[in-house]
């Protein structure tokens, strides 16, 4: 399932694609499909031996060449191992949200991103998030590992961008009918994923998922502006910058 619109990031087939803070590695799974030739980073040991797992097995079932490949490392976002100006495409997904120094981590994407080049940038939207919050301190709490460390308006979100130096062109919302997942293991408990209620939902999303059918796409589409989960943000690194 992916947050980003891939359409919207004017990939073409031998870019250079990262993906920072890349969890099991969706986006970058998406963007060698597309021909890119992907970078996959994450601060997790476990989630990175499972990228590079799955990446062997793209690469074995010949579903993407090995030039699609680049690396996928351990690494950390607010310093990044790359040169400047080397990437054509960055997708950052879930992951300033988690960081203290997000500043850092936004001027470091601009370093390592070509001129020219798009950033998209998704977090948890403001009000869905809000609710999270409110029902759960496990949720947030900065000690956590993993926690949440702030809620991102769009206002706040645009102009850390633009302070950065970035173009903000694009902007939308998705996932709202995971919003209502989220809510319900905030308030039995995050880590409480045999609940019941979190387990029903939860079959319902991987069937959503799997299946497709109209009535949850239009509601989707309906319900993503007030209720989605993710806020996605497209940039620019413009050329004279």
């Amino acid at each position: 399932m992916l947050t980003v619109r891939f359409n919207k990031l004017n990939l073409k087939p031998g870019d250079l694609f990262l993906d920072a803070g890349a969890g099991f590695g969706r986006h970058a799974f998406e963007a060698a499909r597309q021909g890119a030739q992907v970078f996959a980073l994450d601060w997790a040991h476990n989630e990175m031996d499972s990228t590079r797992a799955i990446f062997g097995g793209m690469i074995h079932e010949h579903e993407i060449p090995t030039t699609s490949f680049g690396g996928v490392m351990r690494g950390d976002v607010t310093n990044l191992p790359f040169e400047d100006n080397m990437f054509d495409c960055i997708v950052t997904s879930e992951v300033l949200e988690h960081i203290q120094n997000d500043v850092a981590a936004i001027s470091e994407f601009y370093r390592v991103l070509k001129p020219g080049g798009t950033l998209a940038a998704t977090v948890p939207t403001w009000f869905p998030e809000k609710i999270n919050w409110m029902l759960s301190d496990e949720y947030h709490a900065p000690k956590s590992e993993g926690g949440h460390v702030r809620i991102y308006s769009a206002t706040e979100l645009k102009a850390k961008m633009r302070t950065a130096g970035f173009t903000v062109r694009d902007s939308h919302h998705a996932h709202a009918l995971h919003s209502p997942y989220w809510w319900l293991k905030c308030a039995v408990g995050p880590r409480n994923n045999d609940h019941p209620l979190v387990t029903k939902y939860r079959k319902f999303l991987e069937w959503d998922i799997m299946e497709g059918p109209t009535v949850t796409r239009v509601a989707e589409k309906v319900l993503s502006p007030v209720l989605g989960k993710s806020y996605i943000i497209y940039c620019t690194k413009q050329v004279n910058s």
